[in-house]
């Protein structure tokens, strides 16, 4: 018996003709076959017992070319009959691949699943690879990345892939911890600008103050002494005025003797009253100075008020934005873990929906 033929003899070449020219001819030689790989139990947990279920499967094929070849030559030798052994031929092959796949389908069972735990264990390590966030995430952000990474267990349930596994893990814990410190030491850095900034404008504002409080003193000073030139001219011309009364009244003492002593007694009255508009005149130009001075100085201390109240405000806006998509995200997240979702995978999830990288889904804040 040739290796071809290990499961079954060969019809006799005798009868070959009417085996193959008859319908089911071949049906004792195919049952034969069928009893022969069918008969024993697939023992796919060792790799004799798989590579025994191959070797059937091969020696069916095997049966099915030698009984081929057989209809091969009855066809080049009778012509006649063709048709009917073509017709015969075709029923064998189909029977034997099906007979093939029934015999193989245990180990091809096998393999598949085996591919399917392979696969399971590489998405797994891609999760681990997914969760490590770009550098320009928030802090905070970072930090939960890298407590989802520290949450992943590695144990032998990841079988062979478990040093592949750790090695993920370890290699995303150290980006995640450097991407932390890096992000940590920008903040504090942004943090001691905003302060320079802040005592910047502190400086700026003091000197502007002290200016405006200079550039008042000056005028006072120019109004002071315009004031006081003007005291001693009004002086002089009064002392003029006087030398040439006293001229007039010694030319005319006796006529106008009555009338200088009114004129003097008027003339001082004038000299106190006007002496005595100009301290008024002083006193007010004091005081709109100095009101001047405040109602500026107050402008510009609510102006300052106003921008730091603003960016205080809008400072609140954005942490309280934050905080209310970070609750959000959380509850979305609690509710995936809820409803059965792994961790690792709610976390994604999340993740990917926030950024809006699913279509047609999206987080209402």
């Amino acid at each position: 018996m040739t290796e071809a033929t290990q499961l079954a003899e060969l019809p006799p070449a005798e009868t070959a003709l009417d085996v193959y020219s008859k319908a089911g001819g071949l049906d004792p030689w195919l049952d034969k076959i069928r009893a022969e790989v069918t008969g024993h139990v697939p023992d796919l947990k060792t790799k004799k017992g798989r590579d025994a279920i191959a070797s059937r499967a091969h020696k069916v094929g095997k049966a099915k070319v030698a009984l081929d070849d057989i209809g091969k030559e009855l066809v080049a030798e009778l012509k006649e009959v063709p048709k009917k052994i073509d017709a015969e031929r075709k029923r064998m092959r189909d029977l034997l691949d099906a007979l093939k796949e029934e015999v193989r389908a245990p180990l091809t069972a096998w393999e598949q699943a085996e591919d399917d735990r392979v696969q399971r264990h590489k998405d797994a390590i891609e999760g681990i690879v997914a969760l490590v966030v770009d550098s320009g995430e928030p802090a905070e952000s970072i930090r939960a990345a890298l407590a989802a990474v520290e949450a992943v267990a590695i144990g032998p349930e990841w079988e062979e892939f478990e040093p592949e596994a750790a090695r993920t893990k370890d290699k995303a814990l150290t980006s995640l911890r450097d991407r932390l410190a890096a992000r940590v030491k920008y903040d504090a850095e942004q943090a001691e600008l905003d302060r320079l900034r802040a005592d910047a404008a502190a400086r700026e504002q003091k000197d502007r103050e002290e200016r405006i409080a200079r550039q008042a003193a000056a005028e006072a000073q120019r109004k002071a002494d315009e004031r006081a030139q003007a005291e001693r001219d009004a002086a002089a011309r009064r002392e003029a005025e006087a030398l040439a009364a006293a001229e007039t009244a010694r030319l005319n003492a006796q006529l106008a003797d009555e009338r200088r002593v009114a004129a003097e007694k008027q003339a001082e009255i004038d000299r106190l009253a006007a002496a005595e508009r100009e301290r008024v005149a002083a006193e007010q130009a004091e005081k709109d100075r100095a009101q001047a001075a405040e109602q500026a100085a107050a402008a510009e201390r609510k102006r300052i008020a106003d921008e730091q109240a603003a960016e205080a405000a809008e400072a609140r806006r954005r942490e309280a934005d934050k905080a209310h998509k970070a609750s959000i995200n959380r509850t979305a997240l609690e509710a995936f873990a809820a409803g059965g979702m792994p961790e690792a995978c709610a976390k994604q999830a999340v993740t990917l929906i926030a950024k809006g990288l699913i279509p047609n889904i999206r987080i209402t804040y």
